[in-house]
């Protein structure tokens, strides 16, 4: 029996309504050729997608946190792909949307509202899960920066309208030197390089980008100089629940295309051996499971309880479901499955356990976040030094 309100029912089945009209129809020839997909930008726009984490005193929807997750399983369910454009679109506006001033939030929402995307561009060659190494630069001259750098697997990147950039202020302060930063497409200096052609999530877009002596107003900067990677630690705990969904609508569907082949692989019983129906069955709970621990991290996001490591969590296992899932899913089917959709929700799911932080530096957050001291504890030991 469903938890969610008949609100979160009816979102969810417009959502569906949505995916079955635009994506799942396009999926398999937009991952063929590993091409963008502009047309869905405007059908999000007319259904008013990109506004879903939108405060409404910006002319957003402000859904919660548990209703974003149930359109996040939606996306995911039709295409990992496009739904990594639509998700990293709500990314890419975090930072803005924790820190930003007033005049930055009305700026970036009112270009999301009507139909742009916003890139998140922490990683670099030379940083990635250690980000901490990230070496563009942002230099104060007057009332400017002075970015110069490169980026490298920036989703959405080639079709962004506005971009967070991640930039060092001060070179010697190491991760205390990083700033945040946002600015518009066609900035003289910056560029998009090279695209990346993927295993998986083909037709979600991934780029470099290249910045030399860009200058943007010093009032670009989010936030205050120096708080940059705080920023993005924050950012990364709203993003990492979002690649979790997309994880379990991946799940769902591979559980779903399983179902039909065997229902009519065995048209004339619906048992076709305790070993199949065993399987099934584990599929189905690994899936389930998993979102149920989304829905109650996003519980708790909702009532403005702490949720960094239950997000870290949820990022974990969801991601090892959907590889899980897909993977014993197309062995079920056996040479049906790895010809079939099977094949391809197999590819997008392993993403889920690399993007916004691979499932190991996961591990990393989770076990230091459980071997830490209690509150009480810490306060106790400071009181004492």
């Amino acid at each position: 029996m469903s938890t969610l309100t008949a609100e979160q029912q009816n979102i969810q089945r417009t959502t569906r309504e949505f995916v079955a009209k635009y994506i799942i129809p396009n999926a398999d020839e937009y991952d063929r050729t590993g091409e963008f997909h502009p047309f869905l930008l405007e059908a999000a726009k007319q259904s008013k997608i990109f506004a879903m984490a939108i405060p409404k005193k910006y002319g957003g929807l402000e859904y919660p946190a548990v209703t974003q997750a149930v359109v996040l399983e939606e996306w995911g369910y039709g295409c990992a792909g496009m739904g990594t454009t639509l998700a990293a679109g709500l990314l890419g506006m975090d930072p803005v949307l924790l820190v930003g001033n007033e005049e930055q939030k009305k700026c970036v929402f009112q270009g999301i509202i009507d139909g742009g995307l916003v890139a998140f561009a922490l990683t670099e060659p030379g940083a990635g899960s250690d980000a901490g190494s990230v070496t563009t630069t942002a230099v104060r001259s007057g009332d400017e920066y002075i970015l110069n750098g490169n980026k490298c697997f920036i989703t959405n990147g080639g079709f962004a309208s506005f971009y967070t950039i991640l930039a060092k202020t001060d070179p010697n302060a190491g991760m205390k030197g990083i700033s945040a930063f946002f600015l518009e497409k066609g900035r003289p200096g910056f560029t998009v390089g090279a695209v990346d052609h993927k295993l998986g999530i083909r037709s979600s877009n991934t780029v470099e980008l290249h910045l030399k002596d860009v200058h943007i107003p010093a009032g670009y900067l989010l936030g205050k100089e120096g708080e940059g990677m705080r920023i993005a630690m924050m950012t990364l705990d709203l993003g990492r629940p979002a690649i979790a969904a997309l994880a379990v609508g991946v799940a769902r569907r591979a559980v779903d295309e399983c179902v039909k082949y065997l229902q009519k692989r065995f048209p004339d019983k619906l048992q076709p051996g305790e070993t199949l129906q065993f399987k099934l069955a584990d599929l189905y709970i690994q899936t389930e499971a998993a979102e149920q621990y989304l829905h109650h991290m996003m519980g708790l996001r909702d009532a403005g309880l702490p949720f960094s490591k239950e997000s870290a969590i949820a990022k974990t296992f969801c991601g090892d479901t959907a590889v899980a899932v897909t993977t014993q899913a197309v062995s079920l089917m056996g040479s049906y499955g790895y010809t079939s959709e099977l094949g391809k929700l197999m590819r997008d799911a392993k993403i889920t356990q690399i993007y916004e932080g691979t499932n190991q530096i996961q591990r990393l957050v989770i076990s230091r976040a459980v071997l830490a001291p209690p509150p009480a504890a810490a306060a106790q030991k400071a009181g004492k030094s």
